[in-house]
């Protein structure tokens, strides 16, 4: 902060602003204008209070907040023009002391681009706004903003081509809405009226754009205030540079009939008859020249006609064999076409008569067939021709099925392959190099220095005086060690107890079970044979049957596809999960007897 004397007011408000929330900043800053407009400030008192306001860092606040999104402020677009109009009254009159060249090449430029922006905005807004207090407001924020940037090139002459080069300022400039097109185009009044010369300080296509647009709403327009605004412009950039009157009459050659035709007695003949004055006294001191020149343009356009004609003629013989050419190939494809559609059709209608002529064949031949049979042997026939035609059909859907399938697996088995082989590139990479770090050589770990030792013991003991150890005797540690071995015995003990009754209850189970099933599928007693007593009096039977089925399971289950295995990588090739086999087998009968 500055040492000087400072204004309170300013200080209380940087204290503020300061202390308070970003959300609550804007606001803080509209206290600003009223600090400004004070009626008891001198000049000197003005321009002191701009400088204690810069110094502080309030203005830099100021175009902060223009940065931001403007629709997120307290106030909005309201808020936004009153601290632009703020941000210009700062910096006019403000004369930097510490540091000028921040000031004048870095901060004025992005407050002058900050401005055009919120001013692009404005007008952006009041395009598509529809009802009439809206359009009135953002055009009342938009003339704010226009009069900032008047303000601030005003008072620094040194901005005004910079602002005719800005993007935004030619995007302002070329619209189609009336009343935003008159204020801007009162801008560039003011900018030409404070430095006339800017025009010719700016690059020809800034030049070029800012004069092509005022001709253009010139042409464009019948609204009296836009053809006025324009021709006070082009009057006011004739009367400045006598190069540009030249440039309007080479680059603008139906401007006189425009003007003459279209805008005299629209209420300002004075300036239309003025720049008309100017064009006409340009083009008759100019006249000779533009007679030669007009003259060696006729020349030049017919030597080059000539050349043109001729060279078109040479090529008229190729250009005719060219498109002979590609007619005749064109008639030739379309009669191709028309010949192999014939065929094709030609070709389905005979494939048509072939089936059907083999169908009536066929069913002849079925008929005759059927009179040789006997009469009781014809459902028989019939069965066994259903069951042929049948198998035929299952054996054609399950080809097409297959083939389909495949086709969707072909894609997904590519991948599966390409990423076996990339993993076993893989760890045949890592394999090599964890070779290769087994027979590097030994180094000797990088020892400590004093310093770092007295560091680290240092530590160490602070964290011991910080976390001190309970103290414990020798007869209390192994009195708790002999109680944790009872425990811990005693847990065994009971674990083991526990498993082994768990393993009779299964096997008791799975016997009830597997006696259950036998006596479900018991035959009646009338047609009970010494076989089946034997079922019932020997265990080895149901016990091979269930054998059976479980090896039938772990056959199933090796046969899975890779991507149900893929949880099982870690798993040995001879365990199959518990799961899988007791979906299959929840009744699987144990040997033996309590």
């Amino acid at each position: 902060f500055p040492m000087a004397a400072t204004d309170p007011q300013v200080l209380a408000l940087a204290a503020q602003i300061t202390e308070s929330r970003e959300q609550d900043i804007p606001l803080l800053l509209l206290k600003l204008k009223g600090i400004l407009s004070s009626p008891s400030l001198g000049c000197e008192e003005s321009n002191k209070i701009k400088q204690d306001i810069y110094d502080y860092g309030l203005a830099q606040y100021c175009l902060l907040v223009l940065k931001q999104d403007h629709s997120q402020l307290h106030g909005a677009w309201a808020t936004a023009a009153q601290l632009a109009e703020i941000l210009s009254n700062c910096c006019v009159g403000l004369e930097v002391k510490e540091d000028p060249e921040e000031f004048y090449r870095k901060f004025l430029p992005s407050v002058i681009d900050s401005l055009l922006v919120l001013g692009k905005r404005l007008q952006a807004r009041f395009i598509r706004a529809i009802k009439d207090k809206e359009k009135q407001d953002f055009l009342h924020w938009f003339r704010i903003v226009t009069d900032a940037i008047c303000w601030l090139f005003g008072g620094h002459i040194q901005l005004a081509p910079r602002v005719l080069q800005n993007d935004r300022f030619l995007q302002l400039l070329i619209t189609d809405d009336v009343e935003t097109a008159i204020v801007m185009m009162s801008v560039l009044h003011n900018i030409l009226r404070i430095n006339s010369s800017v025009l010719l300080q700016v690059e020809e296509e800034t030049l070029h754009s800012v004069l092509d647009e005022l001709v253009y709403k010139l042409s464009s327009t019948a609204n009296p205030a836009v053809g006025s605004a324009a021709t006070k412009l082009l009057l006011l950039v004739a009367k400045s540079c006598k190069q540009l009157v030249q440039l309007f009459t080479a680059r603008y050659k139906g401007l006189k009939g425009l003007l003459s035709k279209q805008w005299t007695g629209k209420g300002f003949d004075r300036e239309v008859n003025q720049l008309l004055d100017l064009l006409y006294l340009e083009q008759s001191s100019g006249k000779g020249e533009m007679q030669k020149q007009h003259e060696a343009a006729c020349v030049i356009q017919a030597v080059w006609r000539g050349f043109q004609t001729r060279k078109r003629l040479q090529k008229l013989p190729q250009a005719v064999v060219t498109l002979q050419r590609s007619f005749r190939a064109k008639r030739e494809q379309e009669l191709q076409h028309l010949t192999k559609q014939k065929e094709d059709e030609a070709l389905k209608l005979q494939m048509q008569l072939q089936r059907q002529r083999a169908m009536r064949l066929f069913h002849e031949r079925q008929l005759a067939l059927l009179e040789l049979v006997h009469a009781s042997q014809v459902n028989k026939y019939m069965q066994e021709m259903e069951e042929k035609s049948a198998l035929t059909i299952q054996r054609f859907w399950r080809g097409y099925r297959a083939r389909r399938i495949f086709h969707q697996q072909k894609q997904s088995l590519k991948e599966y392959k390409a990423a076996v082989i990339i993993q076993r590139a893989a760890c045949k990479f890592l394999e090599k190099r964890r070779r290769r770090r087994l027979l590097s050589p030994w180094k000797e770990p990088k020892g400590l220095t004093d310093e770092q030792r007295l560091a680290l013991q240092q530590k160490v003991d602070d964290y011991i005086k910080l976390h001190p150890a309970s103290q414990m005797s020798e007869e209390r540690s192994k009195e708790l060690h002999v109680q944790a071995q009872a425990k811990l015995a005693q847990f065994l003990l009971r674990n083991r107890l526990d498993q082994r009754a768990a393993q009779r209850r299964e096997a008791l189970l799975a016997q009830v079970n597997t006696d259950v099933e036998l006596l479900m599928n018991a035959p009646g007693l009338a047609a009970t044979t010494e076989k089946d007593f034997g079922a019932f009096m020997s265990r080895s039977i149901p016990v091979a049957t269930k054998a059976r089925q479980a090896h039938n399971t772990m056959l199933k289950y090796t046969r899975w596809p890779w991507w149900k295995k893929l949880g099982d990588e870690f798993m040995e090739d001879d365990v199959v999960p518990d799961d899988a086999i007791n979906t299959e087998l929840e009744t699987l009968f144990i040997g033996g007897r309590k």
